[in-house]
């Protein structure tokens, strides 16, 4: 739709969807220094209140260069938010609990996707794009005021937290364990943590992971349309699909993992068996899907695909919160932020360079699966899992 009413073909538009993430990745490091510095309450109550203006400010967008602009802009605001939301989770759990605590905060997204595909569709269909996006502006600023009221960066700051709540926290934080890769219990500098192979092991993955995510993001909805003719409301509803069940998987590769560390007492062997499993499934469903003639199986794979993505979904970040001193966490979720959303300035643009030249999706959809395959094989022989001291009881 906002295609034809703009005039743009497929190249444009890939390059349009790629342009968010010349915003995104630079303030994903930026907002990840902030975060430290300011707190996360702040950045992110102002982050999402410019990603509602910038959301809202699209519905006036005119042609290719002014939604170029306004999509850099909309990155811009959108780069702090996870960094924020990873921070958050720092301050209020204990690392034993991180990655479900990350894995359920994170299925927010998919559900989101869910829940809101079909009503901006149908909203879209109904009054036009447009008006879609200025909804979308209004319930961004609700959702800020009401963020302002009820945050608080740690259990301490928060008014409604008890003294026995309070003791229960803290108690469970003085639990943790030192983990064996790299000493977390003292601050370095935050360059000392991005030389980890660890780190940058971890980085690179997430670039795959969002490798994926960003196709199906910015092109999935299209290639149903015009590989297999769905109108928008079909497409609308079929794109639940994968939302959904990658909302299961996200709420569930946590927990997954945190249970594997009970089991096991070996934090990042946990972390590790989850990535390399999940993302290697996830890389040869969405190649299969790419061979596929009709749209049951295409949806099919694709929501399977999703489904093993986003159970890695958590775990990037719940190795930051097992390997990093609280006081780099912005920091170092920033910079993997940052390498993870170079997928989604080259994804978008490589998809659109594809689809023009031979006007089919098949060979996108082998490419996203390679580079994942290559993630999950990275971790496999790089992040190495040296056994611990501690007993898997004491997890």
């Amino acid at each position: 739709m906002i295609e034809k009413d703009l005039a743009l073909n497929a190249e444009q538009f890939g390059i349009i969807f790629g342009s968010f993430f010349f915003g995104y990745a630079v303030f994903n490091f930026i907002g990840g220094l902030a975060v430290d510095k300011f707190g996360a309450t702040l950045v992110m109550g102002l982050a999402v209140g410019l990603w509602s203006l910038f959301c809202g400010l699209t519905a006036v967008a005119t042609g290719f260069y002014s939604m170029l602009v306004l999509r850099v802009l909309f990155g811009m605001a959108e780069g702090p938010i996870c960094a924020s939301a990873n921070k958050m989770i720092n301050g209020w759990f204990p690392k034993k609990q991180a990655a479900t605590a990350v894995g359920f905060l994170s299925a927010g997204s998919p559900l989101g996707g869910a829940v809101a595909g079909p009503i901006v569709g149908y909203l879209a269909l109904a009054f036009g794009w447009r008006p879609a996006f200025m909804i979308i502006f209004a319930i961004g600023i609700v959702w800020m005021i009401a963020w302002f009221f009820i945050a608080a960066n740690s259990p301490e700051k928060h008014k409604k937290v008890s003294q026995e709540e309070l003791k229960l926290i803290n108690k469970m934080k003085e639990e943790e364990v030192a983990l064996e890769t790299i000493e977390n219990q003292t601050a370095h500098s935050l360059g000392y943590y991005l030389k980890q192979p660890i780190i940058l092991v971890t980085a690179f993955a997430f670039f795959c992971y969002n490798y994926i995510l960003f196709f199906f993001l910015s092109w999935f909805p299209s290639y149903l349309v015009q590989q297999h003719h769905l109108d928008i409301k079909q497409m609308s509803l079929t794109t639940m699909i994968p939302w959904i069940v990658g909302f299961v998987g996200l709420a569930l590769g946590g927990y997954i993992s945190d249970k594997i560390f009970k089991l096991t007492g070996r934090l990042l062997l946990s972390r590790k068996i989850v990535l390399v499993v999940c993302l290697l499934m996830a890389a040869i469903c969405v190649g299969l899907a790419g061979t596929v003639s009709s749209v049951v199986p295409a949806v099919l794979l694709m929501s399977v695909s999703i489904f093993f993505l986003y159970v890695t979904g958590a775990i990037y970040w719940a190795i930051i919160q097992d390997v990093v001193h609280k006081s780099r966490v912005g920091g170092a979720s920033g910079f993997i932020h940052l390498i993870g959303s170079v997928s989604g300035i080259v994804g978008p643009i490589v998809t659109g360079y594809i689809v023009q030249s031979t006007g089919k999706f098949d060979s996108a959809f082998v490419l996203a699966g390679t580079i994942a395959a290559l993630g999950a094989l990275l971790v496999l022989f790089v992040i190495k899992t040296p056994r611990v001291t501690m007993k898997a009881s004491q997890a």
